[in-house]
């Protein structure tokens, strides 16, 4: 693991998290409800963020694993590093940032993340880390509007559509002086029971599944599994 080793994972203040999470993650935005901000130190100095808070739709998540209390899961929402930490940083930093959640909040029982396989990757890290992928999903979610990538809440909340966007308002948008378009790609769901009591309420999907659809995506670039494994192995 080499210097991955020597990282330092603590909780830092919400302000420098954000901060760093609009410098250095792909889409240049925090999600509102992180509560929780692990910051990731090599040589006495921040290069990666781990942010956690309440799920966003906690309705739609609760039922994934049985018997789930209100307060008893937690979304790893934003991850952002910076080229500077070396090889498997990434899942080294998530496994201690769990480690720290399951001492100080013993209450956790398992995490929720989503990876985005429309614009950045299909979750390497997540499978990397032990996380079960339980949901594959075409991007209904993420949209480009007049040139500008943006949730399909974004359509509802400026006045232009009575609900969030969909396909069949595109045209609508377009007589409206909009140009909108529902970007082509998939949303994958990721678990990780902290608690190995817990049962899911849901199949785990295996990861072949990924290339089986095509959802293979790595840095924003579709690619699948398998042509990855090759790489590594010329």
């Amino acid at each position: 693991m080499g210097r991955a080793k020597e990282i330092i994972v603590k909780v830092i203040p919400a302000k420098v998290a954000n901060e760093f999470v609009k410098m250095h993650h792909y889409s240049g935005k925090v999600v509102p409800n992180s509560t929780l901000h692990f910051g990731a130190f090599l040589d006495s100095k921040l290069h990666g963020v781990l942010s956690y808070g309440s799920s966003i739709n906690k309705n739609g998540t609760i039922n994934l694993v049985k018997e789930t209390k209100w307060n008893e899961f937690i979304e790893l929402n934003r991850m952002a590093f910076d080229n500077y930490l070396p090889k498997n940083s990434e899942s080294r930093c998530i496994a201690i940032s769990i480690k720290l959640i399951k001492k100080n909040a013993p209450h956790i029982k398992w995490i929720i993340s989503f990876s985005d396989g429309t614009q950045c990757g299909d979750g390497t890290i997540y499978r990397a880390s032990g996380f079960k992928l339980v949901g594959v999903a075409k991007n209904a979610g993420i949209c480009k509007l007049n040139g500008k990538i943006v949730h399909i809440k974004k359509t509802y909340d400026l006045g232009l559509t009575t609900s969030f966007m969909k396909k069949s308002d595109i045209p609508k948008l377009k007589l409206m002086g909009y140009e909108a378009e529902l970007l082509d790609g998939f949303q994958l769901k990721y678990v990780y029971l902290i608690d190995q009591n817990c049962i899911l309420n849901t199949p785990i999907i295996p990861f072949s599944k990924i290339d089986e659809i095509g959802a293979g995506m790595y840095k924003g670039e579709k690619i699948t599994l398998q042509e990855r494994k090759q790489a590594v192995e010329a």
